[in-house]
């Protein structure tokens, strides 16, 4: 029975719903992140808005402030989701090493007792990109010269295009294709912080107002405290890291690029503008996905046995068979003196 492409992927990724959905290996830890939004939202509506519905009555505005935060959770959570259950711009393996006319014979084996040069691929080759030289890598475990800004992620066992890190938090890799997500997620996430920490606060001070102290309104919606307290805490990792990633798309760099590359002087081949930047991530139409999980793998020829191996020469071949013939012919010429002394000792016998 024909197998589907995920079901023979290689790569470590956890795919459900026939191959259209495709998490990381540690997909697990989405469940640690949905939970640590979902509880201080739901904290906050059965405490905090429920009292701001009683502190507000007029024009529904406590009703207003608990739909906001309900809607605004939903939009985060979608976000999450797009950013990790989709392919993040997975380059797919070759089946066999690419046909390259330059090789690096630097590397020998030993063959009939003799070095032979075996020919490989070089590590790098030189691409155009923006009018200037870029050094792309092999990949050995792909068998491909990776794209440019094309990084293999040693989690997910996979070449990624525009690699910019492997989050755990959203158990996937962020690419060419969930990095505009991923921002919008953490960005997203830094609102609803502001956001419940603003209300909590508000609710602390109404209660303030009606019970004079701080400490007796604190004692009143201790919620109110803790939501404070684990917001202020969560917007120092995501809105450090909004602003973090506001910078890279201003540069246009990715995090691999700015912690690998960051502290050299060189020229950014990819910076196009700021605002050119910007409208590249936010603007620009997603490429669709080089893979298509849920398709049957297609039945590959299989190549005549009679062909030689790819890594031999031929012309090593032929100084390796020329040099066995010689070989052979000296064998012979020792076989026959061999001979012509035994006859001759047999007739001197006789």
């Amino acid at each position: 029975m024909a197998k589907r492409v995920y079901q023979v992927w290689k790569g470590r990724n956890i795919f459900l719903f026939s191959g259209r959905l495709i998490f990381g290996p540690d997909a697990k830890s989405l469940v640690v992140t949905i939970l640590l939004i979902v509880v201080p939202v739901i904290i906050f509506c059965t405490n905090v808005a429920r009292n701001l519905i009683n502190e507000f009555p007029a024009y529904n505005t406590g009703c207003v402030i608990l739909a906001v935060a309900i809607l605004f959770t939903i939009y985060v959570l979608v976000l999450l989701l797009l950013t990790s259950a989709r392919d993040p711009g997975i380059v797919p393996r070759n089946a066999h090493p690419p046909e390259e006319d330059i090789y690096d014979t630097s590397v020998s084996v030993e063959v009939g007792g003799r070095q032979t040069p075996t020919p490989r691929l070089p590590r790098t080759k030189d691409v155009l990109v923006n009018g200037m030289h870029v050094k792309v890598k092999y990949c050995e475990t792909c068998m491909l010269y990776r794209p440019p800004r094309c990084s293999h992620c040693s989690v997910c066992d996979n070449c990624v295009e525009r690699f910019d890190h492997h989050c755990p938090w959203v158990g996937q890799c962020i690419g060419l294709r969930n990095y505009r997500y991923f921002f919008l997620f953490v960005s997203s996430s830094a609102l609803l912080c502001i956001f419940v920490f603003a209300m909590s606060a508000v609710n602390i001070k109404l209660l303030m107002d009606d019970h004079g102290t701080i400490w007796k309104a604190m004692k009143e919606s201790p919620a109110s405290v803790i939501l404070m307290g684990y917001c202020f805490f969560f917007l120092w990792f995501v809105g450090g890291l909004t602003c973090f990633h506001l910078y890279l798309i201003g540069r246009n760099q990715t995090t691999y690029e700015n912690f690998r590359y960051g502290a050299r002087n060189g020229p950014n081949v990819y910076n196009q503008g700021c605002l050119n930047n910007f409208l590249e991530v936010f603007c620009t139409k997603m490429k669709p996905s080089r893979n298509n999980f849920p398709a049957y793998v297609r039945e590959q020829a299989m190549m005549p046995s009679m062909c030689l191996p790819r890594e031999v020469n031929v012309d090593d071949l032929d100084g390796y068979r020329r040099t066995k013939v010689e070989d052979n012919l000296e064998i012979d010429n020792d076989l026959s003196k061999i001979s012509e002394r035994r006859n001759v000792e047999e007739a001197d016998n006789i």
